[in-house]
């Protein structure tokens, strides 16, 4: 079978084809992940920028309550001049309350709150022992607040409020989110890019598998996929290359089979018509009218046989299998020996059998009479007048073998690889003369399979063929 090309398609995205949701599975998936991506590195950055915010707050607050807690008392004069002296403190407004929440001290010279009682949560929240820390981030400005409280001998003093602008960290944390933003939308593009084209793949590579069975469904077997890589899909393709050779494999012998049993059944029905119109057609005395009906029941009898082999291979063709059981052959060949012994009396040929104990199989019992009645009746069939036949039956390790030899004139060596299949002659004008149609065999071998046994013919010493079928031996008495 060659390899046929698959049909060329353009490639688009279709609504509902599995391309598209591929395609839009990717970029969801990429989406939701950038997403989160973003929020928690921006998070994070502002996390710790206002931890650092904090630390600084805190060691500025510390510093300003030392320098405080040395005075005898918090007046604005006092008071500022303690703030003033820390040349290290530098924030957007410093406050500092009394015990009372008035105002002693605020460094914006503008709208200072001096002598005013300053009630922001966070200096509420100082004067009664607490610290405070807020942070804020509007797209501008970084703007933290810190409130701690002036402690002496577990009595609240009063409070100190310091509030800080960032503007150069706020820069960074916009830079920073502006960078992953940039990368969050090169990739998105680059995931759109991508899972368009590998859905495009992958939708191409199921399209040629659709393809196939569409081929398969009007008949054609011989369509191959083309294999690329080792995923799932390569093997999905594979196993349909496999699945399509052995469809094509059977559909031609199929073909074959009808072919060949047509023309076996034509041959009889040509001569009963023959037959049948020379007696209808001429004046024939009653001694040849006799023997022309004669011949036309034994040609409608070749007919019943052929179709009755033909109808046992449709059975072994169909799959369908009787129920196995365990039973000794001896009896089943010692009945086929019995039943077919007055046909070979009939040309003088004497059959002799060899049968051992106890040859257990697990088969169906019509299978084996069937296989041992068709190789004894094809011995008698094609032996010599006078001939002999050995029928021997015996266990030989782990199998039972079932050996069938005569004296006749033997297949040809080149002739013996074809001989089970169906309707092959070795001789056609000697066969259908002896009412064969080159079944027998094929019944035999494809009965043989079904009961996993394997057969074989050979050459027998002195001249003449010898049949071994080996089947598994199944004694339960040994198992036990």
């Amino acid at each position: 079978m060659g390899t046929i090309s698959k049909p060329k398609k353009r490639l688009t995205l279709l609504p509902g084809s599995s391309q598209l949701r591929y395609a839009a599975a990717y970029v969801a998936i990429t989406t939701v992940i950038l997403f989160f991506l973003n929020i928690y590195a921006a998070n994070s950055t502002r996390s710790l920028i206002f931890s650092a915010q904090h630390r600084s707050l805190e060691e500025k607050a510390q510093l300003m309550t030392t320098a405080l807690l040395q005075l005898d008392e918090l007046t604005q004069t006092k008071t500022a001049q303690a703030v003033n002296s820390l040349d290290d403190l530098r924030t957007a407004r410093t406050v500092v309350t009394d015990a009372g929440g008035t105002v002693v001290y605020d460094s914006l010279k503008t709208g200072s709150a001096e002598g005013k009682i300053l009630m922001y949560p966070e200096v509420v929240s100082a004067l009664e022992g607490n610290d405070v820390f807020h942070g804020s981030y509007n797209g501008e400005a970084i703007e933290t607040r810190a409130a701690v409280p002036l402690m002496a001998g577990g009595k609240v003093l009063g409070a100190v409020y310091l509030v800080e602008y960032d503007t150069e960290r706020a820069a960074i944390i916009s830079a920073l989110q502006a960078n992953i933003l940039r990368i969050s939308v090169g990739l998105e593009i680059a995931v759109v890019v991508f899972s368009f084209f590998f859905s495009a793949a992958f939708s191409r590579r199921l399209r040629g598998i659709l393809q196939s069975v569409r081929y398969m469904r009007e008949g054609d077997y011989s369509y191959k996929i083309k294999l690329r890589g080792h995923d799932e899909i390569n093997t999905l393709a594979r196993e349909f290359n496999n699945l399509a050779e052995r469809l094509n494999s059977s559909e031609e012998r199929r073909r074959q089979f009808v072919s060949d049993a047509s023309h076996e059944l034509k041959t009889p029905l040509a001569s009963i018509k023959l037959l049948s119109d020379s007696i209808l057609q001429n004046e024939m005395d009653e001694e040849t009218e006799r023997e022309f009906i004669g011949d036309i029941g034994r040609e409608a009898d070749r007919l019943g046989r052929l179709s009755q082999k033909l109808l046992t291979l449709t059975k072994l063709d169909s799959s369908v299998e009787d129920e196995r059981e365990i039973l000794d052959a001896v009896p089943v060949v010692q009945k086929v020996v019995r039943m077919l012994r007055p046909l070979a009396e009939l040309r003088g040929i004497t059959i002799e059998t060899e049968l051992g104990e106890r040859c257990m199989l697990m088969t169906v019992e019509d299978d084996l009479y069937q296989i041992a009645f068709n190789l004894v009746e094809n011995a008698i069939k094609y032996n010599s007048d006078k001939g002999w036949i050995g029928v021997r039956l015996r266990r030989v390790q782990d199998d039972v073998l079932l050996s069938v030899e005569d004296t006749g004139p033997g297949i040809p060596e080149e002739a013996r690889a074809h001989i089970f299949e169906r309707f092959y002659r070795v001789d056609k004008a000697r066969s259908r003369a002896k009412g064969g149609a080159g079944l027998g065999l094929s019944i035999v071998h494809d009965m043989v399979q079904r009961n996993y046994g394997t057969l074989g013919a050979f050459a027998r010493e002195g001249g003449g063929t010898r049949f071994e079928v080996s089947f598994p031996s199944f004694d339960t008495e040994e198992t036990e």
